[in-house]
């Protein structure tokens, strides 16, 4: 009796049409039954945005390949809670991107929204992410996708594994890293202008660019040793350091008490 092959979930935050998502379902449809489901536009910097205010569509595009006029959160949340409950993914893969998701940009990111979203549904994920403002070869990215793939899908994984993979562009990676967030920024500007009707509205999101030298991060793997760099990420924000310091500040009116409820 012959195994079944293990499925494979894979959605992006630029739309069920994209470059580098038919690069990502070329790559793993070796490995495994692939179901594709993404947005039905783009919804780059969508974050973890969820849509619980209004009614989501899902078109079928083919067999197992959907578009949802919803957020990449809600694309996962739909193919692991309904288009695929009863027989759900082995892993999820999301990208590959259209541009770098590097140190901070995993807040604001729709490519690892998508995939944590899967973890936190417990499946394990990958983002990946091609590190180019343009022309995009995402051919590189694809064979590095399918190698991690390959081996993820050979061992047993947590079920909220999350990793986050930016693969440098305009060059053939000799080599990748495992790497912590670094830490870079895109600058602070806010361009004003005024609109024909004597209205003004306004630009963010900066053009500058700088990323601080961090040993073993992934701004330093992907920008300065053009390597692939894989970020394995978890969904724990406590700032465990700061809690002595506020142990010790004092509300009037308020008595703090010890943890664990007692």
């Amino acid at each position: 009796m012959s195994t079944p092959r293990p499925r494979i979930l894979v959605s992006n935050d630029d739309g069920y049409f994209s470059e580098g998502l038919q690069t990502l379902v070329e790559a793993v449809s070796p490995l495994g039954e692939v179901w594709v489901v993404a947005p039905d536009r783009e919804q780059s910097a969508a974050s973890h945005s969820i849509s619980l205010h209004r009614p989501l569509r899902i078109k079928e595009v083919r067999e197992r390949w959907f578009s949802v006029d919803g957020t990449p959160t809600d694309c996962s949340y739909l193919a692991v809670n309904h288009l695929l409950k009863d027989n759900r993914p082995q892993l999820m893969v999301s990208g590959i991107n259209h541009g770098a998701n590097l140190a901070d940009d995993v807040m604001y990111s729709g490519t690892v929204a998508a995939a944590m979203e899967a973890a936190f549904l417990g499946i394990p994920a990958i983002a990946f992410s091609l590190v180019s403002r343009g022309p995009f070869d995402f051919k590189p990215a694809g064979r590095f996708a399918r190698a991690l793939v390959t081996e993820a899908l050979s061992r047993p994984l947590p079920p909220r594994m999350l990793l986050n993979v930016n693969i440098p562009g305009g060059v053939e990676p000799e080599g990748y890293v495992i790497t912590t967030q670094g830490r870079h920024s895109y600058g602070n500007n806010v361009v004003e202008k005024e609109d024909p009707r004597g209205r003004k509205y306004y630009w963010i999101g900066g053009t500058e660019y700088a990323h601080q030298d961090i040993q073993g991060s992934d701004c330093n793997a992907v920008l300065d040793e053009k390597r692939v760099s894989v970020t394995p990420l978890h969904f724990e924000m406590t700032d465990h350091g700061r809690i002595p310091e506020l142990s010790g500040w004092s509300l009037k009116g308020f008595t703090r008490h010890p943890s664990g409820g007692a």
